[in-house]
């Protein structure tokens, strides 16, 4: 099973890499994958992975998708 928590984990790595700053808010995350935040506060609570937001925000910055949701190498695509 998919852990949402350890999805939001990767995608924080990849902001903390782009963004260079080390604490990454919730707001942060809602805005990376266009979401409003009160919205990502009731998914984060009830653990409901974003698939669709995930997606875009994959494409947007060439990741693997299954990277961010099942940690599989590669995690840049070509």
């Amino acid at each position: 099973m998919i852990d949402f928590f350890e999805v939001i984990q990767r995608i924080k790595t990849v902001l903390s890499k782009q963004t260079k700053k080390e604490k990454i808010l919730d707001k942060d995350i809602a805005f990376a994958l266009q979401l409003d935040p009160q919205y990502y506060a009731v998914i984060k609570k009830r653990q409901k992975i974003p698939y669709a937001s995930i997606a875009y925000f994959s494409q947007s910055h060439k990741l693997n998708m299954n990277w961010i949701l099942l940690a599989q190498k590669p995690q840049y695509l070509t």
